[in-house]
């Protein structure tokens, strides 16, 4: 008979192997009672049994601890006899042979055996140094020591042959189990290949799998990022017969999503729910992104909260693509929230997080926070990559934050990160808005230096330039630079030259007005009709109207301002009143005029000064009309112009407009707890209509 010498202190060792039934567990009490009255029989002992208490806690294939049934049949199996023992015996810790019993027992041999693991993993990949360190132990293997040693392997080409050196020496009662741990070792080392073609070799040798084989398949594909290949191992289950437990199910939800099959994900997690399955945060994570994907931003917050309600704790890839598709939503509010929890959570931000918190803030123009985030980048040493820098810049560009864009160009060039053709594209867009000739032209000299052609937004940029800068010939020179690059011109490059004109002396505009004929002939006629005065009954009216027909929705209202204050600039009233109509027929401009039983408005916020004063006249004129239809005026009247100013402008609508009520004597006049807004009563307004009537009646 064989007994179990146990190393620990503990005056009972129990077994690890199946619980047993009543009886043997009154069995293995008498003999543990007849070994405790005996010990003294110990030494006459023999040892070279080689019993073991199977201690494989840690052989795990879903990162858990798998049934120790799956290791072997009994934990006391013999290799001699074959048989095993339910005996064990106890060993006085305070023995002077402790030590000695203790080295003979499975804790000193499972040591070893995970000492041989790491020398296989160190070793080379051939057959004679595998077989030299498993020779140190003559032979002398169970199944379990194959167990052991595969589990605790990492390197995939000497784990299999290992394999091969154990089948070949034993005959194995459960060899999935050897299968298992083996194909463990090809997911650490991400080697997909190789766990298919031992699969195979399963078949072959008639080694059916088992659930534990196609769950380790399946998470090595989606360690892989081979989303595809988890669905199809997955797939193949039921044609062994085999069901998936909950927890393959939940890991296939991340699957599924990772592969684009976002149906069969979403059906899943609908099971998961109402099965209460354990769902991991890495396919929560899943379930957040195919939601950001599809736009559903509220469906994100949905599953967060959901994650949150079944206790499972948010890890940093969950808050980084929530950061992510908050700043999709364009919702920096709860970006900063979600930092914030990030950040009470214990968790270290991370690039992927300052990333996204950069990405976010820029496309919602929160400048400050843009700012304040890449200034504690670099404070700690997170070097951004281009992509970075030209999200930053591009924000900078939107803001007008000229120094600041200086600035993070120049550290970005400084840190060994070279600009591509959208970062020149910005630090261009930046200088050409503030009329800075010489840095626009030094910038695309450095884009030509490190291999880069202007694009059509470059181009435009330097129009906008040379046309503030008034230099006329420069923006035809740069116009025709457009068909020497074959670039095609868009709706927003025509309309960057309609506001170059705005701008542009009189007798040059000529120049400009082939140029806009050249790339749109429709919106060349209509300015050629302006610029040389031709007064055709109807035509222009019909004319403008086909424009706008022709035009994408984006561009239409800077076209209609642009005409307006060319139509201003021209000191052509009419024509400003007539497009400003035909704005309004069109609906390009909306709830410009709003009425309510005590107030009046004019709302001029989304118009270009020569459209607002356009706007203003108008509103002027159905005034008079009230008044002349003996019609009564509301209490009080008001214009709003917004409180904004122009992002390269110290000066915005509101400055324009006070300007010019104070020429026309109006009585309108700035609300103090109202920015942007301009009122006057009824009374005022009565009395300076009456007015400007005497006066153009005196004039005519």
């Amino acid at each position: 008979m064989a007994y179990n010498l146990c190393s620990s202190p503990s005056s009972l060792c129990k077994p690890l192997c199946n619980t047993p039934s009543s009886s043997s567990r009154d069995s293995k009490s008498r003999n543990l009672n007849n070994n405790f009255y005996h010990s003294s029989k110990i030494n006459t002992l023999s040892f070279q049994s080689r019993t073991t208490s199977l201690q494989i806690t840690n052989v795990s294939l879903q990162d858990e601890e798998i049934p120790r049934q799956e290791t072997s049949k009994d934990s006391n199996f013999n290799e001699e006899t074959g048989s095993s023992s339910k005996s064990y015996i106890w060993v006085n810790p305070k023995s002077s042979r402790a030590s000695i019993h203790r080295k003979r027992s499975y804790d000193a041999k499972y040591t070893s055996l995970v000492n041989a693991a790491k020398s296989l993993n160190s070793c080379s990949s051939n057959k004679n140094d595998v077989s030299n360190v498993l020779s140190e132990f003559d032979d002398k293997f169970l199944e379990q020591d194959a167990v052991v040693i595969l589990n605790n392997m990492s390197n995939p080409d000497t784990a299999l042959l290992a394999l091969k050196f154990f089948q070949e020496r034993l005959k194995f009662q459960r060899e999935v189990v050897v299968y298992n741990v083996t194909l463990k070792v090809f997911r650490k080392g991400r080697d997909l290949d190789k766990a298919e073609k031992l699969f195979d070799e399963m078949l072959e040798r008639g080694v059916k799998p088992d659930n534990f084989t196609f769950s380790t398949i399946i998470s090595c594909a989606r360690l892989c990022n081979l989303a595809d290949k988890a669905v199809e191992w997955f797939e193949k289950m039921p044609s062994f017969g085999l069901e998936p437990d909950d927890v393959t199910f939940s890991t296939m939800i991340d699957s599924y999503g990772r592969a684009g099959k976002v149906e069969k994900a979403l059906s899943l997690y609908d099971r998961a729910r109402t099965g209460e399955w354990r769902i991991d945060a890495t396919t929560f994570s899943t379930l957040i992104r195919i939601y950001k994907v599809a736009g559903d931003f509220d469906g994100c917050l949905n599953v967060y909260e959901e994650m949150k309600a079944l206790g499972v704790k948010p890890n940093l890839v969950v808050y980084n693509i929530l950061l992510d598709a908050m700043g999709r939503a364009k919702r920096p509010w709860q970006v900063k929230k979600f930092y914030q929890d990030l950040i009470d959570s214990g968790l270290s931000p991370s690039f992927a997080t300052y990333a996204a918190l950069l990405h976010a803030y820029g496309r919602a123009r929160y400048g400050d926070d843009a700012i304040k985030i890449y200034r504690e980048m670099k404070e700690k040493g997170l070097g951004l990559n281009v992509v970075l820098y030209n999200s930053i810049l591009a924000m900078c560009a939107d803001l007008g934050y000229v120094d600041k864009a200086v600035e993070i160009f120049e550290d970005m060039k400084s840190s060994g990160i070279k600009p591509d053709s959208w970062t020149f594209s910005s630090m261009i867009t930046i200088f050409s808005c503030c009329g800075k000739v010489s840095d626009s032209e030094n910038t695309l000299n450095e884009m030509f230096e490190a291999g880069f052609q202007p694009n059509i937004f470059v181009l435009t940029s330097l129009i906008q330039c040379y046309g503030k800068a008034q230099r006329i010939d420069d923006v035809v020179m740069t116009f025709n630079r457009i068909f020497e690059l074959v670039i095609t011109p868009d709706d927003r490059f025509c309309g960057c030259l309609l506001n170059v004109m705005t701008q542009t002396p009189n007798e040059e505009l000529g120049k400009l007005v082939k140029c806009v004929e050249r790339v749109n002939q429709k919106l060349g006629y209509v300015v050629k009709l302006l610029v040389e005065e031709q007064d055709i009954e109807g035509n222009f009216k019909n004319e403008a109207t086909d424009l706008f027909d022709s035009i994408s929705t984006e561009v239409k209202k800077a076209y209609c301002n642009c005409l307006i204050d060319l139509c201003v600039k021209l000191n052509m009233m009419d024509r400003a009143c007539e497009l400003l109509e035909l704005g309004l027929a069109l609906e390009i401009y909306t709830d410009i005029m709003s009425r309510t039983s005590t107030q009046w408005s004019l709302n001029l916020k989304s118009l270009s000064p020569g459209a607002a004063l356009t706007a203003l006249h108008i509103w002027m004129n159905d005034l008079s009309k009230v008044l002349e239809a003996g019609e009564q005026l509301p209490p009080l009247l008001g214009i709003n112009t917004g409180h904004g100013k122009h992002k390269y402008s110290e000066k915005g609508l509101a400055n324009v407009f006070e300007s010019h009520l104070k020429e026309l004597n109006s009585p309108f006049h700035e609300a103090p707890d109202k920015v942007g807004w301009f009122l006057t009563t009824k009374v005022a307004a009565e009395s300076w209509l009456e007015s400007r009537k005497s006066t153009d009646a005196v004039a005519a």
